[in-house]
């Protein structure tokens, strides 16, 4: 790596971290494929961290995550000369012997010397890289140093702490300069320490998710949005969600639009509701098919359509949320949308874990009139009566009675 960036380098680093508002994340995706290929090992090392998952890259710019291709590349930057490419397989674990021996520099000092050059200089990336190597403790390595080289435990533990440390100035720069991912490692920092060598300091970890979404970070406006609801600081919430949706965070328009679904400090505004979730689901947000589900099978905010309510509740479903199970439940018991099936109903209506009147009814009426089980009127009268004074569940009740012997029986 030259001790300067590409420009095609500069240029998708301020598009993939520093500025995700652009949402020209997958032109600059593109922009470091066609580097890397010409060469750039900086740009096959920024390549290869888009493609390790959301926890490495903003989720919202919808790269795929390919492990394989991803150790390939760390490796392919190592030996096109990347000095950044160097520290990422060596935070990795994928530095090995063989692959340290390719690399172009004579040591892993003077590869981070060089990182640590473009770091003062103001480069984001490279600050928190650099904040990582302390953070990790990947400067043992560099330095070539364990406790053996010193003298005793409390010398080592001196060195230990004054490397460790370091990090924190340089995840700040980094944070501050655009790389919100530098505010992960910071948090933990201060709520967790490090062992007994860094105690705790949770108090300046406080106000961490708030400053990221005043930086314009969609996904602490997001994390800021969660906290502020439940702080049941609403208005404020609903503000920040917003932004963060404006911004392409995946999850926060269902999120604001939930507020105007339910008129959550706010008049209820359904079909702006029905908008913000279908925003959501190019991205298979959960709860936006949830919710436009939900919107479907109710007929708010859209017309009803019990096939589309279906379909989305399904999805839901599939991918592990039981927000819409009733829904789904309901769908199945009456046929809306699908065929019925009050075995699958059942089974549904089994995983409704809080009190609902309504599904203690459809399972009163299950047992009691033998649908998809065996017939078990006792068994359906207990439900019945759990669904409390509501109509339905009154009105099936009256068509059972007790026998001079105790034993429910049709009337």
């Amino acid at each position: 790596m030259a001790k300067i960036l590409s420009e095609e380098v500069k240029r998708a680093l301020q598009d993939i971290y520093y500025n995700v508002r652009t949402g020209r994340g997958k032109e600059a995706f593109a922009l470091l494929e066609r580097a890397s290929e010409a060469g750039d090992g900086d740009a096959t090392c920024i390549l290869a961290r888009c493609l390790c998952g959301h926890q490495y890259v903003w989720i919202g710019h919808g790269f795929p995550e390919d492990d394989n291709r991803a150790t390939q590349l760390i490796h392919k930057s190592v030996e096109q000369g990347s000095a950044l490419g160097v520290l990422l397989a060596l935070r990795s674990g994928e530095l090995r012997p063989a692959l340290q021996k390719k690399m172009t520099f004579d040591n892993l000092q003077e590869a981070f010397d060089e990182v640590l050059e473009l770091a003062e200089k103001g480069d984001a990336f490279c600050q928190y890289t650099i904040g990582n190597s302390y953070f990790w403790w990947d400067f043992l390595r560099i330095q070539g140093k364990n406790k053996n080289s010193f003298s005793g435990q409390t010398e080592y533990k001196a060195y230990l702490k004054e490397n460790i440390s370091k990090c924190e100035d340089w995840f700040w720069r980094a944070f501050r300069g655009g790389m919100y991912f530098a505010a992960n490692n910071l948090n933990r920092y201060y709520t967790k320490g490090d062992e007994d060598i860094i105690a705790p300091r949770p108090e300046k970890a406080r106000d961490l998710w708030k400053m990221g979404a005043e930086y314009g970070y969609p996904l602490h406006q997001a994390i800021y949005a969660d906290e502020l609801e439940k702080a049941g600081q609403r208005t404020d919430a609903l503000y920040w969600y917003k932004q963060a949706a404006e911004g392409g965070h995946p999850g926060s328009s269902s999120d604001a639009g939930r507020y105007y679904y339910e008129g959550i400090g706010v008049e209820k505004d359904e079909a702006y509701a029905v908008r913000c979730f279908e925003k959501d689901i190019p991205f298979g947000v959960v709860r936006a098919h949830d919710m436009l589900g939900r919107a479907y099978f109710q007929g708010k905010g859209v017309t009803q359509d019990y096939a589309k309510a279906y379909y989305y509740l399904y999805y839901g479903y599939n991918n592990g949320s039981k927000w819409g199970v009733f829904y789904l439940a309901k769908c199945f018991f009456y046929g809306y949308g699908t065929n019925q099936d009050y075995v699958l109903a059942r089974q549904l209506l089994d995983e409704v874990y809080w009190d609902n009147w309504e599904a203690d009814y459809l399972r009163g009426m299950i047992y009691a009139n033998g649908l998809g089980v065996s017939q078990d009127i006792p068994r359906g009268i207990a439900y019945l009566q759990k669904a409390g004074n509501h109509e339905e569940a009154k009105t099936e009740l009256s068509h059972y009675k007790k026998t001079l012997f105790g034993k429910w029986v049709r009337r």
